[in-house]
């Protein structure tokens, strides 16, 4: 098994093709298109859609080199059987409900335009698609009975946004024993204090919840004979 090793915060993240996933969260209409759920809450979504180039050539080299790739995808049931009260409370309050009608769809709804992942990074046949009610993609799903299923060990892990559900999900999946890399240039939030807090929070104290790095140092590893 071959091992690369990419420079990061805080050291270098060690790592191989064959116990590793790159991890996409939420990179979905509702959040980095104009009209979708992160908009109608007031956010400027220009930070969550400018990164769609950059994480689209990290996606072209996993695809390339045969790494395992996830999707996430945050949304709830038609009926939102599966949706908390007080998640639906407050959303509402703000005028755009989960569930509720918009330019996409009903708001953060499975099935619906606006719910589905951005064209551009689109998941190809054998991607895996994970639909998570929170902002862990841990909670209610099969995501680490797949990890443990495919003998997956690190995770490479992007999207949106940084400081909720992407650094919700790497502290999740520090907690059950996986090794994190976070990719900061591949990842926003709709305020950029937000997004540097969360990155800093990732790899203070040496590693508290995992590494980061930005997807060109780990492009460089993969490309060392």
């Amino acid at each position: 098994m071959k091992t690369y090793s990419a420079e990061a915060l805080p050291y270098e993240f060690d790592f191989s093709l064959e116990d590793t996933a790159l991890v996409i969260i939420d990179m979905q209409r509702d959040f980095c298109e104009h009209g979708g759920f992160g908009e109608k809450l007031g956010n400027d979504i220009s930070l969550t859609k400018g990164i769609i180039p950059t994480v689209k050539v990290m996606l072209d080299k996993a695809r390339e080199v045969g790494m395992t790739v996830i999707h996430t995808r945050e949304g709830h049931r038609p009926d939102l059987s599966d949706c908390p009260p007080a998640k639906l409370n407050r959303g509402r309050k703000q005028g755009a409900g989960i569930g509720d009608e918009g330019p996409m769809g009903r708001i953060l709804v499975r099935g619906e335009y606006g719910h589905d992942i951005v064209d551009e990074l689109y998941p190809i046949e054998g991607e895996i698609v994970i639909d998570k009610p929170g902002k862990d993609a841990f909670y209610a799903t099969d995501l680490e009975l797949i990890l443990r299923t495919r003998g997956i060990q690190h995770l490479i892990v992007c999207g949106v946004t940084t400081h909720v559900c992407v650094s919700t999900t790497i502290r999740a999946a520090n907690d059950r024993g996986f090794d994190c890399l976070l990719l900061s240039d591949c990842s926003a939030a709709f305020d950029p204090a937000d997004h540097e807090a969360a990155v800093r929070n990732i790899h203070q104290q040496g590693g508290i919840f995992g590494w980061a790095t930005t997807h060109d140092k780990v492009i460089a590893a993969l490309e060392v004979d």
